[in-house]
């Protein structure tokens, strides 16, 4: 592993997870980077999920980093790198150890209510804040910001209602006891599964990533249908469609249980939605012109500096800063 066997290991000596996967990272980017170390950091990222996570959240900051070098000749972004204090030829080893950091440290756990109610247990997660609830029958339910279940799980029954916002499932399968989720009137019959559920405003979402989930729309199941890996059943008062996402569209729906947001040519009004899920401080944009211009980029959930800043250094847009409100505009 050349002269960097010891750096190779450097990854394993590091304290944190994230600083080990961005040491990982830097580690991948060196010019001897070889077979050997390759299989040094696949066995790494098989050791546990929270290295994979980890990584994933490091690479992310990583190709933001790159995305905003290729773009560091233009007078916006030079002035974008010297507000952040950054010299071009740092930028991009900087970005992995900086915003690996900012990432995790900024993405915090913030407590979860808990309570009693009827129907079951209450809990829920205030604005910014995530949680991940072990059940007793080892299933997990991991909430998403400004969310809430109300968990009832007995000897006969397992039934989880999602009384708002957004989570993601991990069960585990009893063919004696289907675990059932209950949402906006419509159900989801876990058959042995993981599967992300989310609200919105006009419907609700049901996103499955592994095994099978029946999905019953209405009170009396009025409309069915069975979910593959890879389906998304949006379901809109009766009527209930299914379609098919890349592995990457999925990636980016449950980026939020890594701490941030992806964008992809996705329109400002769309992004600024979904940032305003996350944070106090809303964001405003102040004309309909601006509200349709797209954008890229993978942004921790709580740095609206950072998203900001790429919308004026790359969109020239002008940014004003209002206290409780960041107000977009040309």
């Amino acid at each position: 592993m050349s002269d960097a066997s010891s750096t190779a290991h450097a990854p394993l000596r590091a304290k944190d997870v994230n600083a080990q996967a961005a040491a990982w990272l830097e580690r991948r980017e060196a010019p001897d980077w070889s077979a050997s170390d390759l299989g040094e950091l696949e066995a790494w990222l098989a050791a546990s999920e929270a290295n994979c996570a980890a990584f994933w959240r490091v690479e992310a900051a990583w190709q933001q980093a790159q995305r905003l070098a290729a773009l560091r000749r233009g007078a916006r972004v030079g002035a974008y790198l010297a507000r952040h204090n950054l010299r071009p030829n740092l930028f991009r080893m900087a970005a992995a150890a900086f915003v690996a950091a900012a990432l995790v440290a900024g993405w915090q756990l913030l407590p979860m209510h808990k309570s009693k109610a009827a129907g079951g247990e209450l809990y829920s997660t205030p604005v910014g804040g995530r949680e991940v609830l072990a059940l007793a029958d080892g299933s997990q339910i991991e909430l998403n910001t400004n969310s809430a279940v109300r968990v009832d799980i007995g000897a006969g029954r397992r039934q989880v209602r999602l009384v708002r916002g957004e989570a993601f499932f991990q069960i585990k399968h009893d063919a004696a006891r289907p675990f059932v989720v209950m949402a906006r009137g419509h159900r989801i019959t876990d058959l042995g599964t993981k599967f992300l559920v989310r609200e919105r405003a006009d419907g609700l979402e049901v996103a499955l990533m592994e095994g099978r989930a029946q999905v019953d729309i209405g009170s009396a199941g009025s409309k069915s249908a069975m979910l593959l890996p890879g389906d998304v059943a949006v379901a809109k008062a009766n009527a209930l469609m299914v379609v098919r996402e890349t592995p990457r569209e999925l990636k980016s729906r449950q980026a939020w249980r890594q701490g941030v947001l992806i964008f992809d040519h996705t329109t400002l009004a769309e992004a600024v939605s979904e940032f305003n899920r996350y944070n106090r401080v809303k964001l405003v944009i102040a004309d309909a012109a601006t509200a349709k211009r797209r954008f890229g980029g993978t942004f921790p959930t709580n740095d609206l500096d950072d998203f900001t800043g790429l919308a004026q250094a790359v969109l020239g847009l002008r940014v004003e800063n209002r206290g409780q409100e960041i107000v977009i505009s040309r």
